[in-house]
């Protein structure tokens, strides 16, 4: 048996939210794959279904991610499963929208999510990286995590969700080589912003007429 952990904060306030691309990587697996329904118990949601010939819990903490560890802990107690078959899903700063990387065991690097993890089930746990870029200065990483994601980020959101959920018996199978052969063949990076136009290269707006209706009609028998 697999655990599939996405990470993020419950509530509509924060389901665009950078900080909870975890959470949506494993709701597209269970819609794309016939899940059952999502119930509430380990302080989190979770749902139960097969990727292949491996029998797999998708959870979704809802302690918020400084507590995350307290949900997870809780199921892998219940289902009495290893920390080595447990895979969580976050968001990660240090690589580039769009970008993708697995790991097993290592340090938190600072996420508040793993660290709670850490904490509760210990470092040997699998983790997918989903790159949402940095802002470009830590004070600005709290706001830039608890924001929506950008409209132009949209696609290649979709896309890559649709990857993860595709390639996710191989995931569960343990193949990791071909989860990822499978991704790069379907992700799309990032679009690059747009440099501002210049001053010279800007268009200039047509004039608005402001007239009501009536006033138009008034002024066309004068």
């Amino acid at each position: 048996m697999k655990l599939f952990v996405g990470l993020g904060n419950p509530g509509a306030k924060y389901a665009g939210h950078r900080h909870n691309i975890g959470y949506l990587a494993v709701e597209r697996i269970a819609a794309d794959t016939g899940f059952g329904p999502w119930k509430s118990k380990f302080q989190g949601q979770f749902s139960e279904g097969r990727l292949g010939d491996q029998r797999v819990i998708l959870l979704k903490p809802e302690t918020f991610m400084n507590l995350s560890g307290q949900s997870v802990s809780a199921a892998i107690q219940f289902f009495k499963i290893a920390a080595e078959d447990v895979t969580v899903f976050h968001d990660e700063l240090d690589l580039e929208p769009g970008k993708l990387r697995l790991k097993a065991g290592g340090g938190h690097a600072g996420h508040n999510g793993l660290r709670s993890l850490h904490d509760h089930i210990g470092a040997n746990y699998n983790r997918v990286r989903i790159g949402i870029g940095h802002p470009g200065h830590k004070d600005r990483v709290a706001a830039y995590v608890l924001h929506d994601f950008a409209k132009a980020d949209h696609d290649w959101i979709d896309d890559l969700l649709a990857g993860i959920s595709k390639g996710a018996a191989e995931l569960a199978a343990g193949d990791t080589q071909k989860f990822m052969n499978g991704l790069s063949g379907s992700s799309k990076p990032a679009a690059r912003k747009p440099k501002p136009e210049k001053p010279s290269e800007m268009a200039i707006p047509e004039p608005q007429d402001s007239r009501s209706q009536l006033q138009k009609l008034l002024d066309k028998f004068r």
